[in-house]
């Protein structure tokens, strides 16, 4: 066992470079991780997708790039050895996408689980991706939102996945002519059981202040219910340009800690997850 990190260490499990969709480096990543403070920092590339998600391999590390991917991720650690840098993935889930992720990941200490594919791998469509909103138009919000809860809680199954990430992703619109017209409280109480019931962390994100959102992820009233069941957080930046990594995340303790959090949990380099105090 690693030793304890003191309380309120800034720590980031989520962040991404140019080798998926991010704009920087892990070397620049780790020097802005290292000026801001930071303890832990997990890289979270999003992991290899099949060709019909993202034919033009815009938002994952391709196949042919993951040896380049862990040899760049491994000489970056090296150069920083005051920060406990780890290995992972953000992992998207669609059906049948265990047995990929384990090919793919292969070597990842952490897996963080997401959803932003509604549908088949043929035919279905990004709900953040805001230069195509068809699904928000041709669906329409409430029902994205229901499918979208739907997917989470399959996705909340798969015992690949350390994290869940930015667990109300479908909010990503709601200030930009796509919110929920429907009581979100029953979808959030679907997600709260299937997080508890799998055993299953979430993530607390900066990233909604970023986003335009003009919230966290989760929202206040689903973080609370989270709570109360008895599921554990991670806090992350999903910072895509070292400008963003450990963005908020002092903040976000404190945003966890009125809620009623005492603890986030936190990976360690030994492969152990420790419970991180935030709040006396």
């Amino acid at each position: 066992m690693m030793r304890p990190l003191p309380a309120r260490s800034i720590v980031d499990t989520h962040t991404h470079t140019r080798f998926s969709d991010g704009v920087g480096t892990f070397l620049q990543n780790a020097d802005a991780a290292v000026k801001a403070g930071c303890a832990v920092m997990v890289a979270t590339d999003h992991l290899t997708l099949p060709h019909a998600m993202d034919p033009a391999g815009e938002v994952q590390v391709i196949e042919d790039e993951l040896a380049a991917h862990r040899q760049a991720f491994d000489e970056a650690a090296a150069a920083h050895p005051e920060l406990e840098y780890l290995y992972g993935f953000e992992c998207d889930w669609y059906e049948g996408c265990e047995e990929n992720i384990r090919r793919w990941s292969a070597g990842a200490q952490v897996r963080l689980g997401s959803v932003h594919w509604l549908g088949p791998i043929e035919g279905g469509a990004w709900i953040d991706d805001a230069s195509d909103q068809r699904i928000w138009r041709e669906l329409g919000t409430d029902e994205v939102w229901r499918r979208y809860v739907d997917t989470w809680c399959r996705a909340c199954a798969c015992d690949l996945f350390d994290t869940m990430a930015h667990p109300d992703l479908a909010m990503r619109f709601a200030n930009e002519g796509f919110a929920p017209t429907i009581d979100l409280r029953p979808l959030w109480d679907e997600m709260v059981a299937c997080a508890r019931d799998t055993g299953k962390r979430v993530e607390l994100s900066t990233a909604g202040w970023r986003k335009g959102v003009g919230d966290y992820y989760p929202a206040q009233g689903l973080l609370e219910r989270f709570l109360r069941a008895g599921v554990p957080i991670t806090v992350g930046s999903d910072g895509h340009a070292p400008g963003d990594i450990c963005d908020g995340i002092a903040r976000a303790y404190d945003h966890a800690a009125r809620v009623g959090y005492r603890t986030v949990e936190v990976p360690r380099a030994d492969g152990s997850w420790e419970a991180m105090p935030i709040a006396d």
